[in-house]
C-alpha cells in the first residue's frame, strides 16, 4: 500500500521561510515522478514544482521560480520543497503527489499517489 505523508507546513510571517517534507512508502519511487501541488481555499489545485527520478530534472510553476526548490532523497523515499521568500498568496494546503513514469507532468490527473496536505499560511 502507497502511502504518502507530508510535513513541514505551519504558520510564518511573509519573507519567511518553510521546508515541506514527503516521505513516501509501499514502492520503490526511485524511478517515479514526484510533484508537489497546492490548494488555496476556493480555488483550484495547482501544481507547484516536480522532479523526475534518478536524474532528478526540475520543472516549477513561474509564480514560484527562483523561491521555491523542489529536492528528493531516494535512499530515504523522501521529497522536499524548500520554500523562501513566502508571500501571503502562498497560503494553501500543498499536497506532494507521484507519477509512477519518468517524465514530468504538471497536470495533477496525471500523478496516481497523493498524500492528505500540510497546511502553509504566510501572515502579512
Amino acid at each position: 500500500q502507497v502511502q504518502l505523508v507530508e510535513s513541514g507546513g505551519g504558520l510564518v510571517q511573509a519573507g519567511g521561510s518553510l521546508r515541506l517534507s514527503c516521505a513516501a512508502s509501499g514502492r520503490t519511487f526511485s524511478r517515479d515522478s514526484m510533484g508537489w501541488f497546492r490548494q488555496a481555499p476556493g480555488k483550484e489545485r495547482e501544481f507547484v514544482a516536480t522532479i523526475t527520478g534518478s536524474a532528478g530534472g526540475t520543472y516549477y510553476a513561474d509564480f514560484v521560480k527562483g523561491r521555491f526548490t523542489i529536492s528528493r532523497d531516494n535512499a530515504k523515499n523522501t521529497v522536499y520543497l524548500q520554500m523562501n521568500s513566502l508571500k501571503p498568496e502562498d497560503t494553501a494546503v500543498y499536497s506532494c503527489a507521484v507519477r509512477t513514469v519518468a517524465f514530468l507532468s504538471t497536470n495533477p490527473s496525471r500523478y496516481d499517489y497523493w498524500g492528505q496536505g500540510t497546511q502553509v499560511t504566510v501572515s502579512s
